[in-house]
């Protein structure tokens, strides 16, 4: 059995309250290394480009607001 496997017969077994709190810890989990992963991101100058982009759209007026 692969840890994937584990984890999903574990998962299963928990009442609704405590599935609810699982889930609600692994969306915050999600969250925080996406955050990281952006911030690497934009740290390293990976974002540089779209940004650069987005900069320039605007500046043509090819841009509109949300």
């Amino acid at each position: 059995m692969n840890r994937v496997e584990e984890l999903e017969g574990r998962i299963k077994a928990p009442s609704p309250h405590e599935l609810r709190e699982l889930r609600n810890w692994l969306a915050e989990y999600d969250a925080e290394l996406w955050d990281r992963q952006f911030q690497d991101h934009a740290a390293n100058g990976r974002l540089d480009a779209i940004a650069d982009r987005a900069l320039k759209d605007l500046a043509e007026n090819r841009a509109t607001d949300l």
